[in-house]
């Protein structure tokens, strides 16, 4: 997983899905992010995120994270490559754009972490990747690039925060994730879903130079309302665009209809449950 979670996970490989780019972020922003909430809830808690805390969320998305951290008194800034998230995400956060939730102060980068430094600004004492890494070929490189910029603008001792899926044995919609390896096999697409590894997110912060200073797993269930509800939210992440890539959006759509069925229920919604673990590390 959104993913870049969100960035947009495009393929290397092959045409480009054609895919409107402002209905995903949407459907991101709509249904697909607040499976994080529990995620974010407890990583706040454990490092005590108030107003002493000067955070910069790498890959934001449409700010729903940032949100529950500035309601906690934290002074933030976001930064996305995604113009379509980036959009929602000040509607959320900046009073100018007539949110009511935001607070004065709060920045919104549309671009890369260097694109945030602010000359004489104090620097960041918390920097949060929460796009879970882990489920698709490459993103572990793309976080490095990012925390390589990142990290410069923390102070010494900063808290980096890494979130990845959890063991797929531990997660029941590794099962629905699965039909994106399987439809984008034909063209050896890159980018598409893989199993997520234990080491991960260590890996990621060794490349990064950072220490390890703890880490916790997290139950994130995800539960949509009916199942066309949970196919917009699932390729809202981009795990599947190697898929539509390789094959086509109808066929991804009936292939992940059909993974879902075994988890909706009586009443039409859909249920997964699923653990996600966080790692927190330390700037030199």
């Amino acid at each position: 997983m959104t993913p870049t979670l969100v960035r947009q996970h495009l393929p290397h490989a092959g045409a480009a899905p054609r895919v409107d780019l402002r209905a995903r972020a949407r459907d991101w922003s709509e249904i697909q992010e607040r499976m994080l909430v529990p995620l974010y809830e407890a990583v706040y808690e454990r490092l005590d995120v108030g107003p002493a805390t000067r955070l910069l969320g790498l890959g934001c998305g449409s700010g729903l994270a940032l949100l529950m951290a500035a309601a906690r008194g934290a002074a933030v800034t976001g930064v996305d490559a995604s113009p379509e998230r980036m959009a929602l995400a000040r509607e959320r956060l900046l009073p100018e754009a007539g949110s009511t939730r935001g607070r004065a102060g709060t920045r919104l980068v549309e671009g890369s972490p260097r694109d945030t430094r602010e000359p004489g600004a104090p620097a960041y004492s918390l920097l949060t990747a929460f796009e879970p890494i882990g489920c698709l070929a490459g993103d572990a490189e793309g976080l490095g690039g990012l925390l390589a910029e990142a990290t410069p603008l923390a102070e010494r001792g900063a808290a980096v925060v890494l979130a990845g899926w959890g063991p797929p044995e531990r997660c029941a919609t590794t099962s629905v994730l699965r039909v994106a390896t399987k439809l984008a096999e034909p063209l050896r697409a890159s980018g598409s879903w893989r199993p997520a590894l234990r080491d991960d997110l260590e890996e990621v912060a060794q490349r990064a130079g950072l220490k390890p200073d703890g880490s916790g797993r997290v139950a994130c269930p995800f539960g949509y309302a009916d199942v066309d509800s949970a196919v917009r939210g699932l390729k809202s992440t981009g795990l599947f665009d190697a898929a539509m890539t390789a094959t086509d959006q109808v066929q991804v759509d009936k292939e992940l209809t059909e993974a879902l069925h075994p988890h909706q229920r009586r009443d039409g919604t859909v249920w997964m449950p699923n653990v996600f673990r966080y790692l927190i590390a330390r700037t030199p």
